[in-house]
């Protein structure tokens, strides 16, 4: 095994604490999985890229973000998703208690990832990762998930919508009528989050995203805003953002302070989201409204034959109708959710949400609840 680092300033203790649980890990994925059948254990995200998150508490440092392991397997993807899935997710249920966060498996297979179109997930599991069983010749022929400008611009419009998504969900928390210190530290955490995509989308819309957050920072940092004056905040909110990934804190700021945060990193989402939009689908959107109920087709990458099978088994034989890909329902919702403030008091609006979102709901907190079973499916 590598002695690479899973964190940039982790104590020795929690690096330790990592490498075992890493460790135990293998043992368990060896003991489901024959080694006839098992072709390569990877561990993603920050910590698989040397950026995980390190909690300071008074008690020692602590992890904090998830532990993404890819388990790749010989044979058919679909079958070997089917067999061992359920499995793994008992192994990380299993170990997550003892590694103080959540322990995650996704299964792959080598042919997979090698024929798959680029994207910015397997562009970050590509460039980023640690081996634990397997090393990187196992990525031969994985070439074009190697170059960030290969990206397509929907990628960037997907990464976008999952932290609008999140502001939308700290909203929703933020008008409930009780509001605890986990409402707290979850609106706290969606917030910074947003900060750290919003300058992420911008670079990837130019070709500059890269899987490291540092260097994502130094490149927004020379990145020529001219053309974009709107968005010269997203560098200090970037920075921000980077901060809380590599030294996440838990909120304890007041509702109103969270709140007053929650409206400005808003603004600055909604311009984002109206400037990408105009330029992924060509056509110009003067309001988040305009952008929710236009025609267009928001994910005109989709084969609409494929589509129409995707509704059949979400929504059932009504919605076989539809050729739109259903992660345009959120696309179609989440502005009027997060952005128009009368949204719900605009009988088309309303309407058109209730529609979008198979509810007949009236309220924020209701609609929000349709639409976060939409998002679980397809975000």
């Amino acid at each position: 095994m590598s002695q690479l680092r899973f964190t940039q300033d982790g104590s020795p203790a929690l690096e330790a604490h990592l490498q075992h649980t890493c460790g135990q890990v293998l043992a368990g994925v060896q003991k489901l999985i024959p080694a006839a059948r098992l072709e390569g254990l990877l561990l993603g995200g920050g910590y698989g890229r040397g950026e995980g998150g390190v909690l300071r508490t008074p008690a020692g440092d602590l992890p904090y973000n998830d532990l993404e392991f890819y388990v790749f397997v010989r044979g058919q993807a679909v079958l070997a998703e089917r067999q061992y899935r359920q499995p793994l997710h008992e192994l990380g249920e299993s170990l997550s208690p003892a590694a103080g966060l959540e322990v995650e498996f996704k299964v792959l297979t080598l042919d997979k990832l090698r024929t798959s179109p680029p994207s910015m997930f397997y562009y970050d599991l590509v460039m980023g990762h640690r081996w634990f069983a397997g090393d990187d010749t196992l990525l031969a022929g994985c070439e074009p998930h190697r170059d960030a400008a290969h990206i397509p611009l929907p990628e960037a419009t997907r990464l976008l919508m999952n932290r609008c998504s999140g502001l939308l969900y700290a909203l929703a928390r933020l008008q409930a009528e009780k509001f605890t210190s986990d409402d707290a530290d979850f609106v706290g955490r969606n917030l910074a989050k947003a900060q750290l995509a919003f300058g992420d989308v911008l670079l990837t819309a130019h070709g500059q995203y890269h899987w490291s957050c540092q260097e994502r920072h130094a490149r927004l940092e020379r990145l020529d805003f001219t053309p974009i004056p709107w968005a010269a905040p997203l560098k200090s909110q970037h920075a921000a953002g980077v901060e809380f990934k590599l030294h996440p804190t838990r909120s304890h700021a007041t509702r109103a302070a969270l709140a007053a945060r929650h409206q400005e990193l808003s603004a600055l989402g909604a311009q984002l989201w109206l400037w990408l939009e105009s330029q992924r689908l060509g056509q110009k959107f003067t309001s988040a409204r305009a952008y929710a109920l236009s025609g267009v087709n928001k994910c005109p990458e989709t084969s609409g034959l494929r589509n129409r099978l995707v509704n059949l088994r979400a929504f059932g034989p009504a919605a076989l109708a539809s050729a739109r890909y259903p992660r345009e329902r959120l696309l179609n919702t989440l502005p009027l959710l997060l952005w128009e403030e009368n949204a719900l008091s605009t009988p088309a609006s309303l309407a058109h949400l209730q529609k979008q979102l198979r509810s007949p709901a009236t309220d924020l907190a209701g609609l929000v609840a349709a639409y976060s079973v939409i998002w679980g499916r397809f975000n």
